[in-house]
């Protein structure tokens, strides 16, 4: 496990005004209510693709993937899917276009499937499972191997990204090469330490029992403890190595500290990043924060050695002792 000592000057401000921008929007109440997701629909502009990536949308029967994919061609066959977050209640936001855009950055060119799954509360579980396994299906079908594909998610979608797993191996299906998971919500049961502890520390999901880690519209009346929706509670056993990164002010804390801890119990390879002082998809900063560079670092350093670039002998065994198994 890596964790900072303290959070930058940056990182204290921009926290202290997201928690001014929840407290004074009465975000937790527009969760609530469901202005805000109208909101968020509403004003969204229209995305300007960069010039140096071209971006291909893919319709399925039941949602909208897209491809990002730079113009230059480059030395890679990884290829990320991406599954966005947003309480498997807001769909598919700019922010997560420019997330592609980043993965392909630190991925020195690899290709980024973003999927617009299906969410609550029009779509409850299983949904965004189900959108998420059709996506998977799709890349194989388009000739990608499981061993090409890593998955990348935030929040909700890191969650997804777990429950994905747990659903391909009980199909016996194989497994992707890797996993990034960004303050993954894991466990829809709410029951994890920081759940408390972190209640008043929380910027975004704190003081208040109305926030998006409280709401029932994806799961309604199924078992939260199921692994398909709380991966958390779910067999790691043959799970392919993961990065996990989380602020140690978020509420969602335990759920990275608590998957991450079942994981390496059975076995698998898992590097855990607590960001001191961070909030929750810190990472949504780029380049603003000393924190998130340094997240969009990591993550470009695990896609190495996912991706097996050449290295010297030193840095191999360095990177061999990041993990902890």
């Amino acid at each position: 496990m890596i964790k900072e000592t303290e959070a930058s000057i940056q990182g204290k401000i921009l926290r202290d005004l997201i928690a001014r921008a929840a407290n004074d929007h009465l975000i937790g109440k527009k969760v609530r209510n469901g202005e805000l997701r109208k909101q968020i629909s509403e004003t969204e502009p229209p995305w300007k693709c960069p010039d140096c990536f071209s971006l291909t949308v893919v319709e399925s029967e039941q949602f909208s993937m897209e491809w990002l994919e730079p113009i230059e061609q480059k030395d890679t066959e990884k290829v990320i899917l991406q599954l966005h977050g947003g309480g498997y209640v807001a769909p598919m936001r700019n922010a997560y276009r420019m997330f592609a855009g980043l993965y392909s950055e630190v991925g020195k060119g690899m290709r980024v499937l973003t999927i617009d799954y299906r969410v609550a509360p029009e779509h409850p579980y299983p949904a965004a499972l189900t959108d998420a396994h059709t996506a998977y299906r799709y890349l194989l079908d388009q000739g990608v191997s499981a061993k090409q594909i890593i998955l990348a998610g935030d929040s909700a979608g890191g969650g997804l990204a777990l429950c994905l797993c747990h659903y391909l191996k009980d199909r016996g299906e194989e497994l992707p090469c890797g996993i990034v998971a960004m303050s993954p919500w894991t466990d829809l049961t709410a029951g994890g330490e920081s759940y408390e502890t972190n209640f008043n520390k929380d910027p975004l999901f704190g003081n208040t029992k109305d926030s998006l880690v409280y709401n029932k519209d994806y799961i309604q009346d199924n078992d939260p403890t199921n692994p398909y929706i709380s991966p958390l509670f779910g067999d790691f056993a043959g799970f392919p190595p993961m990065l996990l990164q989380v602020g140690s002010y978020e509420m969602l804390l335990s759920d990275s500290v608590n998957v991450a801890a079942k994981a390496r119990e059975a076995g698998v390879k898992v590097r855990l990043s607590i960001y001191e002082g961070m909030f929750h998809v810190f990472q949504m900063a780029a380049k603003m924060l000393p924190e998130s560079r340094k997240a969009w670092v990591e993550i470009g350093r695990f896609f190495d050695i996912l991706e097996g670039a050449a290295r010297t002998r030193e840095s191999k065994q360095e990177d061999a002792a990041a993990f902890v198994t």
